[in-house]
Order: structure tokens, then sequence, then C-alpha cells
């Protein structure tokens, strides 16, 4: 949050239009703009400072109100969005002038649920009471946030006291500052009287806050403690008093730390909602974190992390602004950069660092809009011009406006840097929210954050007989805005895009930021990527882990173990040949923690391994495996093991070939091994490891899936998933899993899609299915299917899916496209069929007598199978023409329904329910028509 300037301009007494009004909203208003903006007062207007006397009411200009700190869920982001614009001597901005009015009949303010009191700029303590207003004004608690000292007009003074007179509870955040603070006092000892006090202690503890410590200056209180009430010309008596109320206040002891954010808000919230009598509440919070304790991150923390300090400074940096605890320590191993202000205006005390920040080079200059934000350069006299011709300047990483991006080549460690990331910051947010950003898949996955933001994205029902209607464009967009608007508020939340394929999207080609909200708000984005650049920012470059890490990395559990030269040696040739990738270091540690096996024998074994030569289509990864072919030899000696374990072809490494054809989610355990199963066998198995029977430590018999699963996970070959029975595989083995297969495997996993994946649980796994057997952009069709296996297929899979990615994730084209596909696939593999009977006399034949009940019985099962693909043909049809008429396309749909409607006639007959429904249908199709002709 960025700082607000102080100002001694003078303020009017300012109130609400009617002591009548719902208590429901909150008054937390900008330091520039009035302290008493409510959310629902009027739109704003532009009008000279004066004051105009009514015969009922008084209308008092905001031109001259008082620069008093608080803070509004909407007036607050416009004042960040507009400081630009506010004039030199006026605090108030012009977007956000308004006329107040107050009732003369009555000098009572508005009341609230809850006082929220606090005193300081800090930006982490902004951060800190700007979350806890929006959260209780989440929770239906009406919230009023203030900052006394900075109200300089007695008249606002005024009024503040009456709403704290009238306000149920009072929430005093405690700080190092505020006993110095005379405001902070009177609040403790109003609100003490009143017995409806509520401390929270910020940085501090109920143990540091003693009047005894603070006056002696011990401790924590050398710099800031002392006589205080010296400071203000205030009394000793009621310093104590006040200081004393504290530690009287003993059953609320809510202190929020760099560690505790989330659970000490959360926690205030709960207390108050208690003591409203609100339990709805306490219970929602209750459910919310049973929830997110399960759903929130998408694989447990690694406890063997190893190194990285540098960067994970350097992401709070970039993300904050500033860093702090043990993090402060580790701020000094950044790279030197020299500052660089940002333009725009004099009240905008952020600063852009540079990398390379000399004289001669121009500065970065940061333009921010209400639609996006962009970085560009200034150029500075005709020398600047020329060099900016001759090189096109490059934007650096920008520091404090909560994007950062991470680059690197697959498996140096991003997913993994990333993860510590948000396990050790995760309570500076409420909620880390993981996106995968594959190109095919980020929309989706995008939306399914709805089920962590509780938001409803389903197509909502219009009035059709009115005209009231939007199209699938708008459908889509108004989905996508409810997820952004959530993420826009003043609640903070971590979003983080892993593995960012491309800045479009793969199904229109749209840019990603138009997913996520304006950048510079309370919630952070954290991009994973091997793009060279994203959002125009350069990324934070990822290295490789140095010697000493790596070799950490490669020791696993054995670090205790104190090798011999030799093996130290070898441990440094295996990392030398893996390239110092990451992912590899990983495998050679678990096999060592797995296998008795020493270095040496391992990098003996690695070396004898051949090298296949695997099939390359894309040539990033044909470069990226070039680079490290070491990998390959290592992927194909975990392979060679699981097989001498279990015999040919064990379940573990039927298990990894068959992962390559899933999606690069979390796949289901009992998916991964009925695809295995149906993934045939060799004949012969490998003898390479026959005489390392006695290496592995369990007997060779057949596992279950799960023992296999487990089997992946601890030779690091996959990671276990915070979903329950659930592992993912790296990206690297999955291409690898390709390469080494071939279409009879993607047939054994769309096989087992068909059979046992849920549309509600494996979304992704659906779509991937669909991919191999429809074919995808310029994709040739990986997966064919006869015409029982696609009508099964059609029934089982892409229908549910697409009916479900419209109605529940609004996604109208993706779902219509969809059902396309599976009409052409059916049509195609019906004229086939057909096409397979004979010559045309005999097909004439077939088709007079097909639906005869006296036809031969060698033709029955042709017409079974006919008949059940045109009639879940015409099935398709009619969900296609009630998906047109939701967005008003009229004419389409009532094509689509009379073809629905011939085959089912000619098939079932024209009584038949089927067909009824389809006229139905159409009946409604048509007046709909005729009614927008008419119009």
């Amino acid at each position: 949050m960025e700082l607000h300037k102080e100002s001694s301009h003078p303020g009017a007494f300012l109130s609400n239009a009617s002591r009548n009004l719902s208590s429901s909203s909150s008054a937390f208003v900008s330091a520039s703009q009035s302290p008493f903006f409510s959310p629902r007062s009027p739109p704003p207007l532009l009008i000279p400072p004066q004051i105009t006397i009514l015969p009922s009411q008084i209308t008092i200009s905001p031109s001259d109100a008082s620069p008093c700190h608080a803070i509004s869920s909407d007036a607050s982001l416009a004042h960040r969005r507009n400081k630009k614009t506010k004039k030199k001597n006026s605090p108030i901005s012009l977007r956000t002038r308004s006329v107040i009015t107050v009732s003369s009949s009555t000098n009572r303010p508005r009341s609230y649920d809850v006082y929220l009191a606090y005193h300081g700029k800090k930006v982490s303590l902004l951060r800190f009471v700007n979350w806890l207003r929006a959260e209780l004004e989440a929770q239906g608690i009406s919230c009023f946030a203030c900052d006394r000292a900075r109200c300089r007009s007695s008249r606002s003074q005024s009024h503040v006291e009456k709403i704290m007179n009238f306000t149920t509870f009072g929430v005093v955040i405690i700080t190092k500052k505020s006993f110095g603070n005379p405001y902070t006092i009177e609040e403790l000892r109003h609100f003490f009287s009143r017995r409806n006090l509520v401390p929270i202690y910020f940085d501090l503890g109920p143990s540091d806050c003693l009047a005894r410590d603070i006056v002696e200056r011990r401790g924590m209180w050398e710099k800031h403690g002392g006589e205080l009430w010296v400071l203000y010309g205030g009394l000793e008596r009621e310093w104590r008093e006040a200081v004393e109320a504290l530690s009287r206040a003993f059953d609320l002891q809510l202190e929020a730390g760099c560690g505790n954010w989330r659970d000490c808000i959360l926690e205030a919230v709960s207390v108050l909602a208690k003591k409203l009598g609100r339990r709805s509440v306490v219970d929602r919070i209750n459910r919310w974190r049973e929830k997110i304790e399960k759903e929130e991150f998408p694989y447990p923390r690694n406890e063997n992390f190893v190194g990285r300090k540098k960067e994970i400074s350097e992401l709070e940096l970039i993300l904050f602004g500033d860093v702090s605890g043990d993090a402060e320590r580790e701020y000094f191993e950044l790279k030197t950069r020299h500052k660089r202000n940002i333009a725009g205006t004099s009240t905008n005390k952020c600063e852009s660092l540079s990398e390379n920040g000399g004289k001669g080079k121009e500065p970065v200059v940061w333009r921010e809009s209400e639609k996006e934000i962009e970085m560009q350069r200034s150029v500075r006299g005709k020398a600047a011009s020329r060099n900016a011709r001759r090189k096109r300047p490059k934007a650096k990483i920008l520091y404090g406006k909560g994007v950062a991006c991470v680059s690197g080549e697959s498996g140096i460690g991003k997913t993994e840097l990333v993860l510590e990331y948000a396990y050790r910051f995760a309570q500076r947010y409420k909620l880390v929210l993981w996106v995968g950003g594959q190109s095919r898949y980020i929309r989706q996955n995008f939306l399914n954050l709805r089920n962590l933001l509780e938001i409803d994205l389903g197509c909502d029902t219009y009035s059709h007989e009115k005209g009231n209607f939007k199209c699938f464009e708008e459908q889509e967009e108004e989905a996508i805005a409810r997820v952004r608007k959530e993420l826009a508020s003043d609640i903070p939340y971590l979003v983080i895009i892993d593995d960012l394929e491309s800045e479009t999207d793969w199904w229109d080609r749209r840019v990603i930021t138009d997913l996520i909200p304006q950048l510079g708000g309370e919630t952070h984005f954290i991009i994973t990527t091997r793009l060279p650049r994203v959002l125009g920012l350069e990324p934070m470059k990822l290295s490789y882990l140095s010697g000493v890490e790596a070799m950490a990395v490669m020791r696993g559990e054995t670090v205790a173990k104190d090798y011999p030269l030799v093996e130290t040696d070898a441990l440094r040739a295996i990392e030398e040949k893996l390239g110092r990738l990451t992912l590899g270091l990983g495998i050679i540690g678990a096999i060592l923690s797995e296998l008795p096996i020493t270095p040496s024998r391992l990098l003996d074994t690695i070396n004898r391994m051949p090298l296949r030569d695997l099939p390359w289509t894309d040539k990033e990864e044909m470069l990226t495996f070039k680079r490290h072919s070491t990998l390959i030899q290592l992927l194909d000696v975990c392979l060679s093991i699981f097989d001498h374990a279990d015999g040919p072809r064990s379940l573990a490494a039927r298990m990894v070939h068959v992962s390559g054809w899933f999606a690069m989610s979390a796949v289901p355990v009992h998916l991964l091994a009925l695809a295995a199963y149906k993934f045939p066998k060799k004949k012969h198995g490998s003898k390479l490891f026959k005489k390392c029977s006695s290496l592995f430590r369990r007997s060779r018999i057949k596992r279950s899936e799960s023992e296999a699963a487990s089997v992946l996970v601890r030779f690091g070959v996959a990671r276990i998933s915070t979903r329950p029975n659930c592992i993912q595989f790296h990206e690297l083995v999955k291409i690898y899993a390709r390469r080494r297969g071939s279409h009879r495997v993607a047939q054994a996993v769309v096989q087992s899609i068909c059979v046992r994946a849920s549309v509600s649980h494996s979304l992704d796994h659906l779509w991937a299915a669909c991919f191999l057997v429809f074919g995808s952009g310029s994709e040739h069709v990986m997966v064919e299917l006869n015409p029982t296996e696609l009508t099964h297929f059609v029934r089982q899979v892409a229908l549910p899916l697409a009916i479900r990615t419209f109605i529940t994730y609004s996604r109208c084209n993706a779902a219509l496209e969809l059902l396309r596909l599976c009409t052409e696939a059916l049509e195609s593999a019906g004229e086939a069929l057909v096409n397979s009977r004979g010559d045309k006399w005999r097909l004439k034949r077939r088709l007079r007598y097909c639906f005869r009940a006296d036809c031969s019985r060698s033709d029955e099962g042709f017409r079974l199978i006919w008949q059940e693909m045109a009639l879940l043909k015409a099935t398709v049809l009619e969900t296609r023409a009630k998906l047109m008429l939701r967005a008003g396309r009229y004419d389409a749909g009532d094509d689509l329904i009379r073809k629905a409607i011939f085959i089912r006639s000619s098939i079932c007959g024209d009584r038949h329910p089927d067909t009824v429904s389809a006229r139905e249908t159409l009946s409604r199709l048509t007046r709909l028509l005729t009614n927008v002709q008419i119009s």
C-alpha cells in the first residue's frame, strides 16, 4: 500500500445524509478524501469550495474536508489510481469530490459495529488495517477505521468522537508508536471504560506493554520508550491507566506478527462476530478454514528445500517493496542496484531499482492507468534519442508493484522456489491461489478459482421473451470479471501462475492480462515461465544451484553420511553430466536414499545405459533434452529399477509411460493405474539390472496401485499432491514418456478416462482426452476410436464436459466447439460404418429394411450401432440448439433442432418423448425468432 501524505489543510464537519442508513456498510476513507465518505455516497461531482445553508440541511463541500486518515473499500482504490490528478494545495482528489449532506434535525451520527483505531504510516501496518477492515465488511460487519492523529480539524475530531460513542466495539491496533499518541491513549481509556475494548498487538506482545518497561526504556523500548505523556502534554495518571487497561483485557490477546496475519485477522473477525451475536459468521469462517487447509496448496511443503535464500528475499522485495524479519539479513546478499525515482506525482514515494542504472541510462517511467500498467523510458535530449534508436531499451524489474516473474529453463526449480515462498509468506495473504499456465488450460484453471473464492460463475437465466440475453462473449467476460473483481478487492491474495507457456490464450489468442486484474493492488502475482519476458517486464532469471547446494540435494537423506573423496568426485561428475539440473539432482538423491548403492556405482550404471534416440517434433523439447541427454539415461535407469523389482514392465514403470498423455495437473492414482493396466506388457524384461536384485529393499511382488505411486514419489520421478490419492509428474518426465510411447499408450489413457474419470474432479484430464480423440488446432488426431468406443466416449466424456463447461464456468465458445467436433466425429464414423458394408445396392437394401422388425440377424448388430450413433448425434444437436438459445442465436438453434427432430422422428417416431421434447424446443425457438424479426 502506498503512503499517504499528511496535510494541514483545514477540515469541515462532515456526516452522512441520514442516521437511518443501514449499518451493513462502512466508511473507511482515503487520507486525501473526507474521513467520513461512505461507499454508498452519491456519485462524484465537481463543485467549488463553499458551504450552502438550506432550511432542512447543511451542504458542505468536501474540498474543505479534514485530511483525517481513514480508508474505504472503493475510495481507497480510487485514491491509489488517481494520485496524479491531485492539486498541490488541496488534499481532495478531483475524482472523489462529492456533495455530502448532514441533517440539521439531529446530531447523532451513523452507528457502526466496529471502530478500528490505528496510528502510523508504516506500509505493513496500513496493509494489515486495510485487510482487517475489508474482511469485516466482507462478513457483513460495518466498520469505521481512522487515524485520528491525522485529523487537523476540531469539527472532524468531534464527529469521530461521536462515532466512537455510538460504536458497538472498539478495536485498537497497538504498535510501538501508539503510546506516544494522545488519541490512542484516549481511545484505550474510552473503550475500556465502556467494556468493549478489543486490542490487537502489532509486531509486539502483551508482555511487552508494561508501563515500567516503557518509561525506563527497557528491552524493545530503548528507542520508542520514555515518559511518553510529556510528548503531547498529557497526564501521567491517564497514560498509565491506558497502558494498564491492556493488561486487564486478558481474555483478548490478539497478536499480529509477520507469520500470523491471516490467523490473527480471522480470529479477530470471529471474536467480534461472537460478541455481536452473529454465529453464522463464525460458522462460515470455520468451514472456510477447514476447506483451505486441504485445498490451498497443490503440493505439500518440501521439507528438504535447499538454498535459494537470495531469490526468496528478492521475491519479497519485488512484491512488497521491502523485506522484513529474517529476510533483512538476506537482503544484503542481493546484487547492488541503483535507485531511480518513478515518474508521476509528487506524492508517490515508491522507488524502482535498476540493475544497470548508471550514467547515460534513461530512467524507467512507470505509468498507471485505469486499465493497465505499462512501463516506458523517458528520453532526454538528442543523444538519448539516438541511443534509443540504436538499442531498444529493456524493461527492468519493478519493485513494490505486486507482480514478479521468475524465468528459467525447465527443471531448474522454478516451481519449488515459488512453492517455498508461498509457504513462508502464506500468512500475509488471505489465500494462495495456484493456476496452471499451460495455454490450453489457463483460462479453465483461472475460472477454477471459483471454488476457493466461493464465486458463482454459472450462466444466468435471462428473459428471452423480452429480448434480454447476452452473447457468448459477454457471458464469458462476465464470468472472468467476477473473479477479477474479487482479486481486485482490498483483501490480499497471492496468485501463482505456474509454467506460463504463452502470453496468449490457446483458444482465442487473448492476452493473459484479460484474465488478471489491474496490477498494483493488494493482490500479488508470481509468474513462472520459460519465456524471456512477460507482461513487458524483465523477469528474475533463476540460475543453477551452487556446488554446495547441489551436493546437498544429491545426498538427500544421506547428507550425514561422510562419503570418501572418490565418491564425492563421482557426485560432482554426476552433477556435471546432468548440467546441474535440479530435477535430475533430486532423482539422484532419491536413488541414493532408497538403494544401498554408492555414487560411483550409480555413475557407472548411468554411463552403461544406452542413450535412446527419441523422435522429436518440437524444437524446444529437442534442444532441452539435447542439453540434458543424461537425464534420459537417468530416467531409463529408474524404469529399469522398477522393472527388475516387480518384473518386466512393472506397474510403476507403466504408470510413467502413460503419464505423458494426461494433463499437467495431478492425476488420480486409480486413473493412472487403470491406464497402466490397459497398456500391454513386454514379453521380455531388461537384463541390465539382474545383478542388482539385492539392491531394492522390497521383495519382488506385484505392488498395488498405492504402492506403485509411493515408489514413484520416493524415487523423485513424481511428486505427491495435496489432493487425496493423486500424484503429479514433471513436464520433462511427461515429454520423455510421450516420446517413448505410441498411439497405443494414448488409447489406453483415453479408455481409462472414459471408464473412471469424473467431470467434477478430473476436468483437465477430460479435456486432454478430447484433444487426443478430436485433435487440437493444427495437431492431428492421436487416438482413433471405433464406432462403439466413440459413442461411449461422446456420451460419457465429451457431452457432460461440454455441458459443465458451459453451465458452471460460462466457457461458451469452448463448449460449443467441443460439441461441434463431436457432431463431425459422429457423422464421419457413421459414414465410414455405412461405407464398410458393401456396394451402393446393398447399402440401399440395408437402409430400406434398417428399421423393420423382421430384418435378418446378420444386420442386427449393424442396425443397433448405426441407430445408437444417430440418436446420440440428435442429442448433441439438441444440446447445441439449447445453448444457442441462451445467447439469442435463434436462427442457428432452429437449424440444429430441426436436424435433431428429423433423426428422432425417423428412428423413434413422432410420439416418442424425446421427439416431443425436441419439438417443444423448436416451437420456442420459432416464437422467439419471429419476435426478433417483427421487432
